[in-house]
């Protein structure tokens, strides 16, 4: 089967993911990236599918799933199924706690230890926000210290997303949590008053390294170890077996001493794991 490369044809209106191309798209799914696509994402996973059958010119859900899963399709569809299932809420010093804490605590301590340069990676990234954020922070911190430094590493499993995150262009009511200092030191306001978009500083987007990873893969490729982990609000998307063996992955990952932050709705409680609990779901490597 080949995608028609003719005028687009209007979608029947009345045509639906049936139950069985639902449960062959989540398991696959599941098995690519460890998200749960459980039946209430039934509505969900039709709409954001729809905008793929409009692009493909295919006129239904069932030749969509043939393409895709019989007829070779999923080379080319692959990026784009990920990106219609990924959640990709993101916002400046989201949960701030975990910054103060990094600022205040993990940074002095890892000076303290003699590391005089900061290796730090935000592991789902989504559109930037969190890794800009760790930036201003690591920056600011670094900025009184002539013999420090840092660098940051920026992954994530869509490419929609990290191409919006490299570019740094936000609109500007999502940067109102940034601290005002910052704010003027590192956001970049349009010289057009009717514009609504900001942009990040081009040193504070040099600072950071972006990349595509899933973090289902059996060992993740970052380079030497790291001092400081951000993996928030993408454990509540996998099961408890997911869940153990990317934080075991993360974990390998952490140099001893090392801090790794996962979202405040998140726990790693039964799962044996080498790190100590620090702050409120902030823990260190053993």
């Amino acid at each position: 089967m080949r995608m028609a490369s003719t005028a687009v044809k209007a979608q029947p209106l009345n045509d639906r993911l049936s139950k069985r191309n639902f449960e062959r798209l989540s398991a696959f799914i599941y098995r690519y990236s460890g998200i749960k696509m459980p039946a209430t994402k039934h509505t969900m996973l039709e709409g954001r599918l729809r905008r793929r059958l409009r692009a493909t010119n295919i006129l239904t859900f069932d030749a969509y799933c043939d393409y895709v899963f019989d007829h070779g399709g999923l080379e080319t569809e692959l990026v784009h199924l990920v990106d219609a299932v990924t959640t990709n809420k993101t916002d400046f010093f989201r949960e701030p706690k975990h910054f103060d804490y990094m600022r205040d605590v993990a940074l002095p301590a890892l000076v303290k230890q003699g590391v005089g340069s900061i290796r730090a990676w935000s592991s789902a990234c989504s559109t930037g926000a969190e890794p800009y954020t760790m930036a201003m922070v690591l920056d600011t911190f670094f900025e009184t210290r002539r013999d420090g430094s840092y660098s940051i590493l920026a992954t994530d499993l869509s490419t929609d997303v990290l191409e919006k995150a490299r570019l740094g262009i936000y609109p500007t009511e999502l940067i109102e949590p940034v601290p005002d200092d910052m704010r003027h030191k590192y956001i970049l306001t349009a010289a057009n008053a009717s514009r609504r978009d900001v942009r990040v500083t081009p040193y504070l987007r040099s600072k950071i390294g972006f990349g595509r990873m899933n973090l289902m893969d059996a060992r993740y490729n970052v380079g030497a170890p790291m001092h400081i982990i951000f993996c928030r609000n993408v454990l509540i998307y996998f099961d408890k077996e997911t869940q153990s063996g990317v934080l075991q992955r993360l974990c390998d990952c952490l140099v001893p001493g090392g801090y790794l932050f996962i979202g405040h709705s998140e726990t790693i409680a039964g799962l044996d794991l080498p790190v100590r609990t620090v702050a409120n779901t902030v823990f260190q490597r053993v």
